[in-house]
């Protein structure tokens, strides 16, 4: 009778303790899917104001047309990785979309009724308060990936994750140009 209490007793702690791990790793995949969404509602309003970015400056800047169609070419590239949730994509997307921000953002200092118009300091302020929260949540992201693809690779989580069909999450990263040292005369043009 012992015997058999014993049995159950280790059984019902076994499942006790896989029920555990299973919600844990669902949990986990929740942190790394809220992470995400909160980068593409960032995503997304920076992608609404940049347009408006666009305007003011076309009516101070008629002769850096290359520059503006970049920054619109670059900004419908992170549009499709975001639909798409394609990481990879957006990694590179977001490279391009950045270093065309930062040349126009350097060539408004060629034309100061452009810097001087209220309504492009206010889109250049919001457009780079956003940057500033896009990096701060895309190191959020990537610190909850790191976490989830660990503990699905651990035992006894493995056999669950296996099991389960509970895979690894893609790190949001950037060109290693970003990483490295800006180059300050590059990007005046210099």
């Amino acid at each position: 009778m012992v015997v058999i209490a014993v049995l159950i007793a280790v059984l019902v702690i076994g499942i006790v303790y896989a029920v555990g791990l299973y919600n844990g790793l669902v949990a986990l995949r929740q942190r790394v899917r809220q992470a995400w969404a909160n980068i593409d509602v960032l995503l997304k309003q920076r992608h609404d104001e940049l347009p408006k970015l666009i305007e003011a400056c076309k009516r101070y800047m008629q002769y850096e047309q290359e520059t503006l169609e970049r920054v619109m070419r670059a900004r419908g590239a992170v549009q499709a990785a975001r639909s798409g949730s394609d990481v990879g994509a957006l990694g590179a997307a977001e490279q391009e979309l950045r270093s065309g921000i930062g040349r126009l953002f350097a060539l408004v200092e060629n034309y100061p009724q452009l810097k001087a118009d209220e309504s492009f300091r206010s889109l250049q302020t919001r457009i780079t308060g956003l940057e500033e929260s896009i990096a701060d949540r895309r190191e959020l992201y990537n610190e909850q990936v790191q976490i989830n693809n660990t503990r699905i690779e651990q035992f006894p989580a493995v056999l669950i994750a296996r099991r389960y069909g509970f895979g690894p999450a893609q790190l949001l990263q950037f060109a290693a140009e970003e990483k490295g040292d800006v180059d300050v005369g590059a990007t005046f043009g210099r």
